[in-house]
This record gives C-alpha cells, sequence and structure tokens, in this order.
C-alpha cells in the first residue's frame, strides 16, 4: 500500500473536520469509549511495541545522547496504560463543548443573535516522547470535533504507530481520517506552510522549538513550552507543610513539566527549613545546587547562573535563599518559564500578593506544582500547557480547542430598515436562551 503524502492526509482531515463538527456528543463519546475498551484489550501489542522504543532509547542514554528523564517519559507499563484509558473515558464524560449559547442578544423583535461554541477544524500537533500524549491530544480533538495531525518525536516512533492504529481501527465508524500519523520531521515543515489547511499548530517541547514553529508558519501557534517552576517557602510557612509539598513538587515525577526546578526560601526559616528537606532529598537522590547562601547551612553544590533559568526534568533542584517576598517574585519574573509557581504561607495576604504578582499561567498556595494538569483540573486530559496569554491558557483542555461562530435568527430583516429612515432602532437586549435552528424565542 503507498503511503499517503502528508498533503492528502491533511485534506482528509479537513473533510473529516467538517463532517465531525456535525457529530452528536453522544457519537463522539462512543468513539471515545471504543478507544479506551480498544487500548484495554491491546496491553500485550503496545507493550511490546514500547519495549523495542525503552530499549533504544536506553541505548542512547548509555552513549550520552538522550537524558534519564526522557527514557522515562518514554516507559508504558500495565497501570500506565489504565491510567491512559481512565483518562479517555473521563474525557468521554466531559460535558459537551459544542454548541453552547455564550451570548443570545435581541437586536430587534424577531432577529436574534446567538454566540456558539463550534470546533476550530484542523490541530495540528508536534509532541514529545510520552507515548501517552498521543491518546490524549487524540481523545481530546475527537470530544471536541476537531481533526488532528499527530507528529510525535522519533524515540517513540513504535509506540506511536500502534496507538494510532488502535484508535483509527477503535474509531472506524468516525469520518475517515479525523486522526493522522506522521513521522518525518520534513512532514512538519510541510505542515507549516498549510497555513490555508491546518488551523492551529500546537508544538509541545522547548522554547527554541517552538520558536521555530512560530518563525516557521503564518499558521496560528499555541505553544506548550518548557516549565521552570518554582516554590517559595515564606517566611510565614507551616514548615512542615512546606516540606512535604517541596518534596511532592520535585519527587514526585521528576520528568514532567510541572515538577518544582527551582525553590527559595526566606532567610529567616532557612536555617531551619534547609536542613531538614535537604535529608530527605539526599535519600531521594535529589541532586541540590544551591546559592552561597544555602550552601553555608546545608552541604550541596554550588548553583549557577545557569540552573535558575533550567528546566532539569531530573532529580535535580536549584535553591536560593531569599531576604524577602519582593526578592523572590523578582527571582520568578526574571528566571520563570510562566507555567506554575507555588507559595507556602499562613499569611493570607502575602499569599494573595505572590498569586497577584505574577503571571505565570497558574499560581499556586500552599499546594504542590504538580497539580497543574489538565486530568486534576477536572478537564479530563489535556494537549499541554500553554505559557502564554492568547486564546487558551494553562492547561489546555477541551475548551481550549474550540471557538465560536455568530449565528442570527431573523424573519426577512434588512439592514436599510434600521438606516434611520423611519426611526426604527436595534434594542440589543441579552437574554437567557440557547439557539435552535429555525426558531425564535418568545
Amino acid at each position: 500500500m503507498t503511503e499517503k503524502s502528508t498533503e492528502t492526509k491533511v485534506e482528509e482531515a479537513q473533510a473529516a473536520a467538517l463532517e465531525l463538527a456535525k457529530y452528536s456528543d453522544d457519537r463522539r463519546s462512543e468513539a471515545l469509549h471504543a478507544i479506551a475498551d480498544a487500548i484495554d484489550e491491546s496491553h500485550d501489542e503496545i507493550l511490546e511495541a514500547n519495549e523495542v522504543d525503552v530499549r533504544e532509547g536506553e541505548k542512547l542514554l548509555e552513549a550520552g545522547e538522550y537524558s534519564q528523564a526522557l527514557v522515562d517519559r518514554l516507559k508504558l507499563s500495565p497501570a500506565k496504560l489504565e491510567s491512559i484509558t481512565e483518562m479517555v473515558r473521563s474525557v468521554a464524560g466531559q460535558d459537551d463543548p459544542l454548541g453552547r449559547t455564550r451570548t443570545a442578544r435581541k437586536l430587534d423583535d424577531g432577529l436574534e443573535l446567538y454566540e456558539q461554541t463550534v470546533p476550530i477544524g484542523v490541530v495540528g500537533t508536534i509532541f514529545e516522547s510520552r507515548p501517552d500524549a498521543l491518546v490524549q491530544i487524540a481523545a481530546l480533538s475527537l470530544k471536541s470535533g476537531n481533526a488532528a495531525i499527530l507528529k510525535g518525536g522519533s524515540e517513540a516512533s513504535e509506540s506511536n504507530r500502534v496507538l494510532y492504529e488502535i484508535i483509527r481501527e477503535a474509531t472506524a465508524d468516525a469520518p475517515d481520517g479525523w486522526a493522522q500519523l506522521i513521522e518525518a520531521r520534513a512532514d512538519v515543515d510541510t505542515i507549516l506552510k498549510m497555513d490555508d489547511a491546518i488551523d492551529l499548530v500546537m508544538p509541545r517541547g522547548s522554547s527554541q522549538f517552538v520558536s521555530y514553529i512560530q518563525d516557521n508558519t503564518s499558521i496560528p501557534v499555541l505553544g506548550h513550552t518548557e516549565g521552570v517552576c518554582h516554590v517559595y517557602v515564606d517566611s510565614e510557612a507551616d514548615l512542615g507543610m512546606a516540606e512535604e509539598i517541596a518534596y511532592d513538587a520535585k519527587v514526585q515525577y521528576p520528568a514532567v513539566c510541572n515538577a518544582v526546578e527551582t525553590m527559595l526560601v526566606h532567610e529567616d526559616v532557612a536555617e531551619e527549613f534547609l536542613p531538614a528537606i535537604a535529608e530527605r532529598y539526599a535519600e531521594a537522590d535529589v541532586e541540590v545546587r544551591g546559592d552561597e547562601a544555602t550552601r553555608s547551612i546545608v552541604d550541596v553544590g554550588a548553583a549557577t547562573d545557569e540552573d535558575w533559568s533550567t528546566e532539569y526534568g531530573d532529580l535535580i533542584l536549584s535553591v536560593r535563599v531569599v531576604d524577602s517576598l519582593e526578592t523572590a517574585l523578582e527571582h520568578v519574573t526574571t528566571y520563570g518559564s510562566k507555567h506554575t509557581e507555588s507559595i507556602v504561607t499562613d499569611d493570607a495576604d502575602r499569599a494573595g500578593t505572590f498569586m497577584r504578582s505574577l503571571d505565570s499561567a497558574s499560581v499556586f498556595h500552599n499546594a504542590s506544582t504538580r497539580f497543574s494538569d489538565g486530568y486534576r483540573f477536572g478537564l479530563g486530559a489535556e494537549v499541554g500547557i500553554s505559557t502564554g496569554k492568547i486564546h487558551a491558557r494553562g492547561p489546555v483542555g477541551l475548551e481550549g480547542l474550540t471557538t465560536y461562530q455568530y449565528y442570527l435568527q431573523g424573519d426577512g430583516h434588512c439592514v436599510g430598515t434600521y438606516a434611520g429612515a423611519d426611526g426604527t432602532e436595534y434594542r440589543h437586549e441579552d437574554f437567557d436562551g440557547s439557539w435552535t435552528p429555525g426558531s425564535l424565542s418568545e
């Protein structure tokens, strides 16, 4: 069988998107449950393919070409596959994001305007080594009525192919081509030029990678970049709570973008707090790199200027002692990636100042940065974490994959009537109502 060109795949996705937009929520959700069932029934096949990727990744790790974090993100397990199917079913169970009336406005008697949520259309996604990302993106795209162009990393190619085929076969009754897999790096450059066919590009990767995508396409880009996340232990913190949060934020899963990379500690509590947390980190094999003030309290390596802006994705943490809340805010503003920050404090006013002073996508009080996640936010899943401010922000779930149209329902109305000749005026009255084809409100 001849492999389809990237252009053909995108054309098929365009046609599929128009059909998928007309599907009922029940029909889209049924397809998602079919995907979950198919993954449940294919554990052996998926894990066998994943093992090929992991073995190759470990070879490249030994050669110094891959990091341990990348290999960790590659690995699937029966428990991980169960969490993937749970995620798919969670997406299926979300409220329908389409056909919602955001605004209903009576322009005049018998002339009503409705702002309705609709799919974006064709979404091109380029993502990193985690094979579960393919399933997350496909599930969210299907539930929101979008066609998806899926480009995973070559390091997960075997896993991605198997998962894609399972999804494709499980949704055989859906519009053909609603999900398309591309694999070659050259295919990315091809889709970046197809601004007439692709409505949104969502890259997940480093800032340099996202910048490359933005610089080489005229398609709107929703960037999902690195996470240089911070935990600030304030002078008014409950230190027991701070210890648990700082430990969870780094150790629970260090290879992801919402893991903490820099911890800031107020000087008033540093001498009491740092020895305890440093001991716990040492037991978990966390390499701590500290500034001079930190190293005067605990025996750790020296942090460099580069450390403050580095996403390790590993069991490494940089620590700085600060003399004030203002200095902590200045540090986060200077070195952060606008992903997720957390303050640990019992002082509500100081927490409020911290949260209002930062423009990161997510800012927490007395909680681990690891909560910055679409599933944990109740979004079902996420296509990634957006650190920008336009269209969608933070964990991007179903709402981030929708836009809106204006539907105007009239009864023979013409603009000339409102030109002032007979004194007719617009009413412009908002009302509670939902659009129904062909009908007007009472």
